[in-house]
């Protein structure tokens, strides 16, 4: 006679039973976590992409000296636009700096929703000054060298428009950060 609750051999086959309904939610949480970390990751990178041409364009004008008239200083526009490269490089590189210093959790007091209202205020505010400063010196500085090219083309007139299309990309990159820290906030929930 057998005891109730033991299995025949016929019924040992049965199917497991079925993962607990929490597992799902762990899913959802997990990609989020991973979409977050992407999320974070992309703004670093955009800032990293800022800081590097940022300072490639400042570098690249206050070493473009060939003598005579082939002297960045001695233009007002290229001045101003050295002067902005070197602002946009310094504010990347803090900017990165704070990035990468703050883990996750060193904000711990405040809710998720917080931090991403704190980021997108401060990467709205100051990507936007510095994005108007970029694009500023960038055109202040497009005609000079076009009018220049006119004249002469040459080493001095290259490196300008070198210079001068890496602070637009610097641009470019500050810009889609920003686009990065509103979409961070629209993302978050309102819980």
């Amino acid at each position: 006679m057998e005891k109730e609750g033991t299995a025949t051999a016929g019924e040992a086959t049965a199917a497991p039973p079925p993962p607990p309904p929490r597992l799902e939610s762990e899913v959802v949480v997990l990609r989020r976590h991973r979409h977050e970390m992407r999320l974070k990751n992309a703004t670093t990178v955009l800032r990293a992409v800022s800081c590097l041409f940022s300072a490639l364009a400042f570098i690249v004008m206050v070493t473009n000296k060939h003598g005579d008239w082939k002297e960045f200083n001695k233009y007002e526009e290229f001045r101003y636009a050295a002067a902005i490269f070197a602002l946009g490089f310094l504010y990347a590189a803090a900017k990165l700096v704070l990035l990468s210093s703050r883990g996750d959790y060193s904000i711990a007091a405040l809710s998720p929703r917080a931090v991403a209202m704190v980021d997108f205020a401060t990467d709205q505010s100051d990507s936007q000054v510095l994005a108007y400063l970029l694009i500023s010196a960038v055109s202040a500085a497009i005609p000079l060298t076009n009018r220049m090219r006119e004249g002469a083309d040459n080493i001095f007139t290259d490196a300008l428009g070198g210079s001068i299309g890496m602070a637009f990309l610097a641009f470019v990159a500050v810009a889609l950060s920003a686009m990065v820290a509103g979409y961070k906030l629209t993302i978050q929930t309102c819980i």
